[in-house]
Order: structure tokens, then C-alpha cells, then sequence
């Protein structure tokens, strides 16, 4: 190959990235292989279609990610050469409005939302409860002993 090929090849690689990649280095999973399981579970889409973790990524690609029962819609506006700090990362992509607002809706969900500790009546049981509980099993009449 002539360096004149290697040189034009450059650019056209450049082009694209690996999906799995692309989440990685723009800070949506703390490794690739996260990335990876996520997108074969079929929770990221790119334009739409379902994906695979060796798909191409280009500029203005819409992904969507879904996490922690929230979906999130991206625009890709960049490819990064490698993982850096968060605000290098956020600058890879710009999230749109609605799912802004659905980020927004869910945390205010969770916020006047039921927390479940204090749903629970009682707590660990007591040495006494448990000894209580054996004994309720051991004289419990079953169908099976017989």
C-alpha cells in the first residue's frame, strides 16, 4: 500500500466507531463489555433499528439507550479517540427534549414515590421471633407429612 492509500484510508476510519465503543467512551458504561451485553439484550437502538455491539456509529446517528426504567435519545455529534474525562464525553452527544423531560418526570416519580424501607413494618426478626418460627414449623399439620 502506498502512502498516498494509507493516507486516505485514514480519514474514511474515522468516519465511524464501533457502538460499543462510542457508549464507552462517551461514559454510558464503565466498560466495553458492559456496553456490549447491554446492546446484545437488545436495549440500544440506532436509528431506530435494533443493534449489534460491532455496529458503525456515525455523526448525526440517533441512539437510544434504555436504563434503569428510563429511555434515553441521543444525537451523535462526535466520535472521541479515547475515554476521557466526563466533560470531554458529554460533548460527544446532545440528548433531545423529550427525553429531557422524561429524565426530569421520572426522578420527580421517584422523589414523591414510596420508599419501600419504610413500607416494611417490622424489622429483622428477633432471636425470640425466630425461635417462634420453628417452632410454628415443626407442630404445622402439612398434607405432605402424611
Amino acid at each position: 500500500m502506498t502512502r498516498h492509500a494509507q493516507a486516505s484510508a485514514a480519514p474514511a476510519a474515522a468516519a465511524d466507531m464501533r457502538l460499543d465503543k462510542w457508549l464507552w467512551v462517551a461514559r454510558f458504561f464503565k466498560t466495553r463489555g458492559l456496553a456490549a451485553e447491554e446492546i446484545d439484550k437488545g436495549r440500544v437502538h440506532v436509528n431506530g433499528q435494533a443493534a449489534k455491539p460491532a455496529r458503525s456509529v456515525r455523526v448525526n446517528d440517533r441512539i437510544e439507550i434504555r436504563q434503569a426504567g428510563s429511555v434515553r435519545e441521543l444525537l451523535v455529534l462526535g466520535l472521541g479517540a479515547m475515554r476521557g474525562p466526563a466533560t470531554v464525553a458529554r460533548t460527544l452527544y446532545q440528548e433531545t427534549e423529550a427525553s429531557i423531560r422524561a429524565q426530569q418526570q421520572a426522578a420527580e416519580a421517584r422523589k414523591f414515590g414510596v420508599e419501600p424501607a419504610n413500607a416494611q413494618e417490622l424489622g429483622r426478626p428477633t432471636k425470640r421471633d425466630r425461635r417462634d418460627l420453628v417452632d410454628w414449623q415443626r407442630w404445622s399439620a402439612s398434607v405432605d407429612d402424611e
